[in-house]
């Protein structure tokens, strides 16, 4: 049940508990790994010890010979490209002429049993010929002896370049009171998720392939299998059971749920691939390392006059969403202040690295920890509060930036006297005593690509089909995928409420592409938004065909008919009114089971120069964040205490899932600012393991105040937009300017580790400049 409902909803903004808890805090929940098929293979993956080598021969003819082996495969079955993005497609299911990264696949094997399989792949014989490993970007950025991929620009390892000006950024340079210039060095991070990449396939004798596999986006890895297999998508069903979290490390599709297709329609029985933790810190796809160069002018008053980004991205192996990434490294500096001029030169850069790919709040992230650390320091400069300086630009509602996003809806003053209130910031800023200090940060970014990557825009970017029949059930069809972030949950909340039915009726169906509409899945921050309104637009077509059946019971005007608890009645006499059964067994008398079919498109936004839409959505998130750092000067060890998280998610539709969200965003943001890291020693991984990789502990969490301060969004569900990425970015840089107020240290490595803090100390100290009584 709902508590603390909205007062003019009975469920919509209570703590709903989400309709799968049950099962998964009983262990009943079922994963791909407890999945099993009748006669099922155990698959396995031959992974490259080489970061670049050419592929001369595999010889394979021993592991096939091996008692127990089914199928041995090699690159040269299944040769053709793909990639997430159909204008990059440059991946393979297994490597093709050369392996580019320690960890590519360069073989894969289906037998009886794990050992077997292990066995088999000790007796692949490779050939190679060495080529040039790059391990830093910046090596790859001219003309190199053997690019990465032949598709790199111009005989370089470069990816994408963005390069994008509007207004007259020199000139605004030039009549600026002051300027601030920020270099930021970001280590690559991973998303850690719970659950390893599992799959399984199955190849039937009727011609038909399924595919179960731990997937935020059930329709790109429809897609891709259909063209890497030459097999048409009608003969191919996908099926997402549930995830064990995803963060955007399942948003692509993956060469081993090709691998793992394969080896079923080679060996004719099911065959199942089941990752160890090293397997997908090689498979990767977290956020990118990243180099940026941040220059911002403001006037005399503080007003911003200009930005001028530069940034330069590692990403590893393949293209993935880089060129999204690429855009978002520079666009998405668009909010939450108005900015008058932007300049920005991005570029993402093959190195021989597992691949980078979409993390929480991608692009996003590592630009906004320098910009909150220039702004900052153009505060101390100006003697203005940081505050009052992030307010003075604030962007205004109904706005259009100067590439042209369309903000409708925003709550950011409100975020920042929220968080400025209960942080009790001005008692604290600059007073609190030596090692301890307070820092703000803030946050921007999209509910939902405005871009749909593979649709036209005729077609829905989510689509919602509803059927109810004679047992009085509603079942919900949709291929979002819920990862653990309570979008199932959502969708229940919405229909319910629309239809006024106990949520116990709604029963949201597992994603199989047999069975449900085609959506784009759980990336962007995109399924509140879009699919909320297909879910909501589907309820509301099935409430009108209910209300008017209720209509011809009672001989009532629809026009009179509210919509109550299982019931629906006279608004002028309560007492007349008919039950939701009741209402559905007359609309049934004419068509039998009752369906409809609700969909989301978004509007059309942008302007017409390249890259114009990205970066577009139909609404943006906000945030405020204020953090408390305790600093151990002798040490250089420090714990975040405490944090203050103002948030603009317009209407929280389940306020249960929205803090949870927070609070997790907040452990991940704090991860990566405080010590996680892909630590490479050149192109090799050293930590491929969460006893290595340094997660923050339970003990490391801090106090959280949430606070939803949001306006309902004009175009959003009830009001809605997106609290699964945006939540995240703003914790960066509340803690690295409260380092700065704890100890006078400015950070712009990341992660800021102990001795990076003592090495700062010991700096300052060494030039002479006091801070608070050090």
């Amino acid at each position: 049940m709902a508590t603390s409902p909205a007062p003019d909803y009975r469920l919509i903004g209570g703590r709903i508990p989400y309709v799968e808890g049950p099962l998964k805090v009983t262990g009943r929940a079922e994963y791909t790994d407890d999945l099993n098929r009748p006669g099922q293979l155990v698959g396995r993956l031959l992974r490259s010890p080489w970061p670049h080598a050419r592929l001369r021969s595999i010889d394979v003819r021993a592991a096939r010979a091996l008692p127990g082996v089914h199928a041995v495969l090699t690159g040269d079955k299944y040769p053709i490209p793909f990639g997430v993005l159909p204008i990059t497609h440059d991946e393979t299911a297994i490597a093709v002429d050369k392996a580019r990264y320690i960890g590519d696949i360069i073989a894969a094997v289906a037998a009886q049993d794990e050992r077997t399989a292990e066995r088999a792949l000790a007796l692949v014989r490779c050939e190679i010929e060495m080529l040039p490993e790059y391990a830093d970007p910046r090596d790859g950025v001219g003309k190199v002896p053997e690019p990465i991929h032949a598709r790199g620009l111009n005989g370089s390892n470069i990816q994408k370049e963005v390069v994008q000006h509007f207004g007259d950024v020199d000139a605004a340079f030039a009549r600026a009171a002051h300027t601030v210039r920020v270099k930021g060095t970001f280590a690559g991070v991973t998303h850690a998720f719970t659950e390893p990449m599992a799959t399984i396939a199955e190849a039937t004798p009727d011609g038909r392939l399924t595919v179960w596999s731990a997937t935020q986006v059930p329709h790109y890895l429809h897609r891709a299998l259909a063209e890497v297999l030459g097999i048409p998508m009608h003969r191919i069903r996908v099926i997402k059971p549930e995830v064990g979290g995803g963060f955007g490390g399942k948003s692509d599709p993956l060469p081993h749920e090709i691998v793992c297709a394969a080896l079923a329609i080679e060996t004719g029985r099911p065959v199942k691939i089941l990752f160890d933790r090293e397997d997908v810190f090689y498979t990767n796809h977290g956020r990118h390392p990243t180099q940026n160069d941040i220059r911002i002018a403001v006037d005399a008053g503080g007003q911003i006059l200009a930005y001028d980004i530069a940034a330069t991205i590692d990403g590893g192996a393949w293209s993935s969403f880089g060129t999204v990434t690429t855009y978002y490294n520079g666009v998405l500096s668009m909010g939450p202040y108005r900015v008058p001029n932007f300049r920005y030169h991005g570029r993402r850069v093959y190195t021989t690295k597992p691949p980078n790919g979409a993390m929480r709040a991608h692009g996003g992230t590592n630009l906004r920890y320098s910009i909150e650390v220039g702004l900052d320091r153009l505060a101390e400069t100006l003697g203005t509060d940081p505050f009052d300086l992030r307010d003075r630009n604030a962007l205004p509602p109904n706005s259009t930036t100067v590439n042209q996003f369309r903000i409708t809806s925003t709550s950011f003053r409100a975020c920042l006297a929220a968080a400025r209130e209960k942080s009790g910031w001005d008692a604290k800023f600059r007073r609190l005593p030596y090692g301890r200090g307070i820092g703000l940060g803030c946050g921007f970014y999209i509910s939902g690509s405005n871009s749909p990557i593979h649709f036209t825009p005729v077609m829905p970017q989510s689509t919602v089909h509803l059927k109810v029949d004679m047992d009085g059930g509603i079942a919900v069809h949709s291929m979002q995928a819920d990862i653990g972030q309570g979008s199932n949950t959502l969708l229940a909340v919405i229909v319910a409420e629309v239809l006024g039915v106990d949520l116990a009726r709604v029963h949201v169906q597992r994603v199989d592409s047999d069975v449900s509409p085609v959506d784009l899945g759980s990336y962007s921050s995109r399924v509140t938004f879009m699919m909320g309104n297909a879910a909501r637009d589907a309820a509301r077509q099935l409430l009108a065909r209910l209300l008017g059946a209720a209509s011809e019971l009672t001989g009532r005007a629809v026009e009179d008919l509210a919509v109550g608890p299982e019931r629906y009645f006279s608004r002028t006499d309560p007492s007349v009114g008919v039950s939701f059964e009741e209402a559905l067994r007359k609309a049934m008398e004419e068509s039998g089971a009752l369906v409809a079919s609700g969909a989301y498109r978004s509007p059309k936004m942008g302007g017409s120069f390249k890259g114009a839409r990205a970066g577009t959505a139909p609404a943006y998130s906000f945030a405020a964040y204020v953090a408390e750092v305790e600093v151990d000067a002798e040490t250089g060890v420090y714990s975040v205490p405490h944090v203050w998280a103002a948030f603009d998610c317009g209407r929280a539709l389940n306020r249960l899932a929205v803090e949870g969200q927070i609070e997790g965003s907040i452990h991940m943001g704090l991860g990566q600012v405080m010590g996680e890291t892909m630590n490479y020693r050149g192109t090799r991984l050293m930590n491929p393991s969460l006893l290595d990789y340094k997660i923050p502990t339970p003990q490391q969490m801090p106090k959280v105040d949430i606070l939803l301060v949001g306006e309902d969004d004009p175009e959003g569900p009830f009001g809605a937009k997106e609290a699964g990425e945006g939540p995240l970015i703003a914790t960066l840089p509340a803690v690295g300017n409260a380092l700065y107020d704890a100890v006078g240290v400015r950070f712009t490595d990341l992660p800021i580790t102990p001795d990076k803090v003592l090495k700062g100390i010991d700096q300052r100290t060494k030039e002479g400049r006091p801070w608070k009584g050090a």
